[in-house]
């Protein structure tokens, strides 16, 4: 039998490199790659070795015939995206593991941040080369999106963190948390103590609605909703205000489903995650009792994973309806019919409007109270115009939208208003500029080409200064996209090592760390670190959880002093 990956696929492409028959795809050297919502296993080429199961860092492959449930889908999902993408599993070309000339002699690079993008980043150079690794970020913990964005009930998500562990514990890798670049050292400084620079910051900035009262009290940007709930330390817990029945999410992404489906779980569920002590409490005082997720386009759009919604349509004691429209359940009519041929001509997969199929489409007064029991309302076509309230935010304006001729939404003239005490936004990451660093406003990136930080004004490499993830390619790919990104990064550092074109640093490691002592005594590095997640597992064992988050820089650095 057969093995198919499930919901939580990270995109890592672990599994990918250890298939002996090459029949998952799309591997990393094809177009689709960072693309699609998982990866998937070609049921006809698989040998049931369950090698890629070992493999798969976040426990998402299983055999075919072990899915129980709702979980059964994930094996015609897998068959089906075959269908689409016919493959002959012929290997390309070999991928070897890139190492430096031995004449090069040790390198000392740093990575800014200790996300994803920096934990791929610096399991490449510690395996290919003989660095040597400073890790550096702004918070007391290590982690980036795996500890503040990944929702509490996507624990087996988290678990990507592990393969991290050995990257954070080798013995040449030092580390210094609660240090700002920018803030506490310069990029000139990070720069003159080591051969390479590689920013691996994200985006932590949200896209902006642009309308009026978007500021209001109650007005939220995912980015805050998301730390809130995961103790991100800079966000306040009494961030969110919950009195209110209906909470409005602008977006139709994971995350705006994530934030959806966290507001409305029973909060019995969550009180054996990770979630923040401060956010469970507030979501058992909860009087939320509806979500709408609000989009401009219709539903053909969606920019959910079919996994997270299929998800979401499971959400024990929850109804998921679509506020009636007709382009919309034309939309929907249309798909069926379009799914129905391609079932009988032995291709097809479901489309964004083909998911809704089932689901009842209603009509949606979101100037009356919500009705009883607790529902998500899936709103297409509708666009926020006004945030208003007296002195927080009561309603939210929407306007009405329609496809254009050239693929586009147009507005209508016809408002509606929705009444809810929460509006969050969920349209996206934008980086911010970073002192120091050329900084591209249009796309929200470090301007880079292939990795390589450039000067705008002359297109040349900035020598020794690199960055991956976020920050290079905008907010797009899940997890597992990191890895692939980080690779390409990393190999235009070794080829700029290999033709000796970095800089000799100026002063040495040792100077360095009296550097950051100097600047920021209360800095944290691996031991703190331990006793940080330490005393996080203690607390969560007592209660069986997985761990207790402390949710503030004071806890976590008294924590830290406690090793």
């Amino acid at each position: 039998m057969a093995y198919a990956i499930t919901q939580t696929c990270c995109n890592d492409a672990s599994c990918v490199s250890v298939c002996p028959v090459n029949c998952i795809h799309p591997t990393p050297d094809e177009p689709e790659f960072g693309t699609t919502d998982t990866l998937y296993i070609d049921p006809r080429a698989c040998i049931d070795c369950g090698a890629c199961a070992d493999a798969c860092p976040v426990d998402a492959v299983f055999p075919v015939d072990r899915l129980r449930g709702p979980d059964t889908v994930f094996g015609d999902l897998n068959r089906d995206w075959f269908r689409d993408h016919p493959n002959d599993h012929a290997w390309g070309a070999p991928s070897f593991p890139r190492s430096l000339p031995a004449e090069v002699g040790a390198l000392r690079i740093a990575v800014v941040g200790t996300g994803p993008s920096a934990g791929y980043t610096a399991q490449e150079l510690l395996r290919g080369t003989s660095a040597e690794i400073t890790m550096i970020d702004r918070l007391p913990v290590t982690g980036g999106l795996l500890r503040h964005g990944v929702a509490p009930d996507h624990q087996s998500t988290k678990r990507i963190a592990e393969s991290f562990a050995s990257v954070f514990h080798d013995p040449r890798l030092r580390m210094h948390l609660n240090v700002e670049i920018g803030t506490d050292l310069t990029h000139q400084e990070l720069a003159a103590h080591h051969h390479a620079v590689v920013y691996a910051v994200g985006a932590a900035a949200d896209r902006r609605l642009g309308i009026p009262g978007e500021d209001l009290p109650g007005s939220l940007p995912a980015t805050a909703f998301v730390g809130w709930y995961n103790a991100e330390p800079t966000v306040p817990a009494d961030a969110v205000e919950l009195s209110a029945e209906r909470v409005v999410v602008v977006g139709n992404g994971n995350v705006a489903v994530d934030v959806a489906r966290i507001l409305l779980t029973d909060p019995d569920r969550l009180a054996a995650t990770d979630i923040a002590d401060h956010a469970l409490a507030a979501l058992r005082r909860s009087r939320v009792r509806e979500v709408v997720l609000l989009a401009r386009r219709g539903p053909g759009q969606a920019a959910w994973s079919r996994a997270e919604f299929l998800a979401l349509r499971r959400l024990p004691g929850v109804e998921v309806v679509v506020a009636d429209h007709p382009e919309v359940r034309a939309a929907i009519e249309a798909a069926e019919a379009g799914a129905e041929r391609g079932a009988e001509a032995g291709s097809g997969t479901a489309s964004g409007a083909a998911l809704l199929a089932g689901l009842p489409l209603v009509p949606h007064d979101g100037d009356a109270p919500p009705g009883p029991g607790r529902r998500i309302v899936l709103r297409f076509l509708s666009a926020p115009v006004e945030l208003s309230g007296e002195g927080r935010v009561e309603a939210l304006t929407v306007e009405r939208t329609a496809p254009a001729a050239d693929g586009r939404v147009e507005g209508t003239g016809v408002r509606d208003v929705l009444r809810a005490g929460l509006v969050v936004r969920s349209i996206g990451h934008r980086g911010v500029p970073l002192p120091g660093l050329p900084f591209d406003e249009r796309t929200g990136t470090v301007a880079h080409r292939a990795g390589r930080v450039v000067d705008p004004a002359t297109g040349r490499p900035l020598p020794g200064t690199y960055v991956v993830g976020w920050a290079k390619r905008g907010p797009s790919g899940g997890i597992g996209a990191n890895r692939a990104c980080a690779r390409e990064t990393v190999g235009a550092l070794l080829d700029d090592a290999t033709a000796r074109a970095l800089p000799v640093p100026e002063a040495g490691r040792g100077d360095f760390e009296r550097l950051v002592r100097k600047r920021r005594p209360d800095a944290v590095g691996l031991r703190e670190l331990r006793a940080v997640d330490r005393a996080e597992r203690e607390r969560g064992e007592a209660e069986g959880r997985p761990r207790v988050k402390l949710a503030t820089v004071a806890e976590l650095l008294a924590a830290g002093l406690r090793r």
